[in-house]
């Protein structure tokens, strides 16, 4: 076991602390030469479902993967619960314990789903983590019933719609019952029906006292999850703008700056 690995008591999360996530000034780019951070400073409150508002290549993405503790930053620090997780990609004691309380949903679900059947995908972190059969059992049954999906078990993900592969991949984290939950663009490439199921879903669990974070660049699903926002610039890659969510979408001239709208074509 390393130093680090070590030193578990000095994760334990402070449960004074209001904000579950505080990163400042974090720079991130791929292979060094391709920049999807630049200086972003983000808080994020406890129990609150905020809103990540961008255009495509904005460094959303990048910023929940930062969060999850995928990606180690070039500069900057990133606390969850009070500690500093900026070193977690490097660090396998520190990573498991930031996994064990925020749980990332990737926008591709194939990404998530890989395993012969929708079962084995949402046992995986559980059995990861070392719980016995029984647990194991107890919280895949658990994660499939609140996504509604229980008749999806033996299933397998290649013949699931995509709305369907959403919510299983959902209970792929929901598995391991993370304090926070980071969505990125999860309506992304649904049919209306199943992206009004995903919402009801998403803010049921905000509503249940978790954490909940969306990446999403539509506005009629910001409006309909969302408490408060924040607004990533077109090409700054760092947020720009911060408010409730009703507010931010009033702000034309801040949605037309961010890419998020034309002014010839008002989004309501």
């Amino acid at each position: 076991m390393s130093g680090t690995e070590s030193e578990g008591a000095a994760w334990e999360p402070d449960c004074g602390e209001a904000w579950v996530f505080r990163l400042s000034g974090v720079h991130y780019s791929y292979m060094g030469r391709h920049p999807a951070l630049l200086g972003a400073d983000l808080a994020v409150r406890r129990g609150e479902r905020l809103v990540v508002l961008g255009a495509n290549g904005c460094g959303k993405s990048t910023l929940l993967k930062v969060m999850d503790g995928l990606i180690r930053p070039d500069a900057g620090k990133v606390l969850a619960f009070g500690v500093d997780v900026t070193r977690a990609a490097d660090d396998a004691g520190l990573a498991r314990w930031l996994h064990c309380r925020v749980g990332l949903v990737f926008q591709d679900s194939d990404v998530q789903l890989f395993s012969p059947t929708v079962w084995d995908d949402v046992a995986f972190g559980p059995l990861q983590m070392g719980f016995d059969a029984t647990e194991v059992d107890r919280r895949v049954e658990a994660s499939l019933e609140m996504m509604g999906i229980g008749g999806l078990a033996n299933r397998a993900p290649f013949e699931l719609s995509e709305g369907e592969k959403k919510r299983a991949a959902i209970a792929t984290v929901l598995a391991l019952d993370p304090e926070v939950l980071l969505l990125d663009e999860p309506t992304a490439s649904l049919d209306p029906r199943s992206k009004a199921v995903l919402i009801d879903l998403i803010c049921r669990l905000g509503g249940e006292g978790r954490t909940v974070v969306i990446t999403t660049q539509e506005l009629d699903v910001a409006a309909a999850v969302g408490q408060r926002a924040v607004v990533f610039g077109d090409g700054q890659r760092r947020p720009i703008a911060e408010g409730p969510v009703a507010e931010i979408l009033q702000d034309t001239e801040l949605l037309v700056e961010a890419n998020l709208i034309h002014p010839r074509l008002p989004w309501r």
